[in-house]
């Protein structure tokens, strides 16, 4: 990312950043007046499930890639708990395939660690690597078996690919459905405690300084998350953090109306845990902002809490509430908050985007940070609208969405 804060013409020709500069006088087919708006490099999303295959009644790979247009993402990476897992080579080039026919984002899977996500047996990483995967995870669930996490971050290493943990102990988690604590007790419902969080934090720290891998610590819910994430930076170790949009906006005081659109894994944690992701966020030992973006059918939110689905959709949501929350607050400057939710996960991938530069791709998104807005689920692009934002009073709009020169969000609406 250049870094550059003020007014300038960018040109577009043939998919690309061909000049930049004060003032281009060059003719051009379409010229859109970006006054007053932020004009960005297109939005990363390193932690998206598109379901499919298997679960397409809850989103595909088409609707979900409209989400993430209208969210002013050009990049999403893809879980790969689908049916079937995500797991080798011949998945990969399907979801690629499908991605080319019917994305309007540039689409990247992720390969799972273990076979059916089963941690049994490891998945063919090279194979995966040599199909296209940008990054291995077992996402929904962690590598219970410590050797084997090992071996995979070995060849996550030899292939510099990033390992993406989803840190959660089963055994202390149990059977919780909330944030483990005051609120908890009060409603009678059952807690997950920061210590499965941690303890799997922890340990993946350890596995990942012992082989060198690139390890990236998805959704960090916790305040103990971050200091040991903290003393794991100071020590020079390779490590990353992403935190959701909802973790940063929201505490477990959310979860009082019983509303299932505020369950989630991990879930929303106490108001100290939100002050402390926010400081991290400030201090930058957290650098990316990720939206787990994650559908559900109506039927799997609209029962009691306990049995509902974990999880929300995000992508529609992450920029707005990044601005309310961030910005706004005077947590994150707007460029900070754009290197977190564009140049630093171009970083972790190791791909060639993230800023705005002459001779590269043109992506490119264009924010209104100073609209405000009533959020309402029932004009998201998702197939689902599970979100507990619907009637949220939020600032900041993305007006457009260009991907390789293409605009596919025009003044915020999807271009088919």
């Amino acid at each position: 990312m250049s870094r550059t804060d003020g007014k300038k013409d960018i040109l577009v020709e043939d998919g690309k950043i061909i000049a930049l500069a004060d003032k281009i006088e060059d003719s051009a087919d379409r010229i859109i007046d970006a006054e007053g708006l932020w004009v960005t490099p297109g939005l990363i999303d390193v932690h998206v499930h598109l379901r499919e295959p298997g679960y397409e009644y809850k989103e595909t790979i088409k609707t979900g890639s409209r989400a993430a247009a209208k969210g002013g993402f050009t990049t999403i990476c893809c879980m790969p708990n689908t049916n079937p897992v995500i797991d080798n080579e011949i998945l990969v080039e399907y979801i690629k395939m499908k991605a080319e026919r019917e994305a309007l984002v540039n689409v990247l899977p992720i390969g799972s660690i273990t076979k059916g996500q089963k941690g049994e047996e490891l998945s063919n990483i090279g194979k995966m690597v040599e199909a296209g995967i940008c990054a291995i995870s077992e996402d929904g669930k962690s590598v219970e078996n410590a050797g084997l996490l090992k071996k995979a971050m070995k060849y996550a290493s030899m292939y510099n690919i990033p390992v993406l943990s989803h840190c959660e102990d089963k055994s202390l988690a149990g059977d919780g459905v909330m944030n483990a604590g005051e609120m908890a007790q009060r409603l009678g419902m059952k807690g997950i405690s920061a210590d499965s969080e941690e303890v799997i934090v922890a340990r993946d720290i350890i596995l990942g300084r012992s082989t060198g891998v690139k390890l990236h610590i998805c959704h960090i819910s916790t305040a103990g998350s971050v200091q040991l994430i903290k003393e794991a930076k100071m020590r020079g170790e390779k490590v990353t953090a992403e935190v959701c949009p909802h973790h940063f906006s929201l505490t477990d005081e959310a979860v009082e109306g019983y509303d299932a659109n505020t369950k989630m894994n991990p879930p929303l944690r106490s108001k100290k845990d939100v002050e402390s992701i926010k400081q991290a966020l400030k201090e930058n030992i957290i650098e990316i902002i990720a939206t787990d973006h994650a559908p559900h059918h109506i039927d799997e939110k609209n029962c009691e809490y306990d049995k509902a689905a974990f999880g929300i959709v995000g992508l529609e949501t992450a920029v707005a509430l990044g601005i309310t929350h961030l910005v706004e607050e005077g947590v994150l400057s707007p460029l900070e908050l754009i290197e977190k939710m564009s140049t630093n996960p171009a970083k972790l991938l190791g791909i060639n985007k993230g800023s705005l530069e002459t001779g590269k791709i043109a992506d490119i998104t264009l924010i209104d940070p100073n609209e405000e807005y009533v959020i309402d689920v029932n004009h998201f692009e998702s197939k689902s609208k599970n979100s507990p934002f619907h009637g949220y009073k939020v600032k900041g709009r993305v007006k457009y969405t260009i991907v390789a020169g293409k605009i596919v969000l025009d003044n915020g609406e999807i271009v088919d």
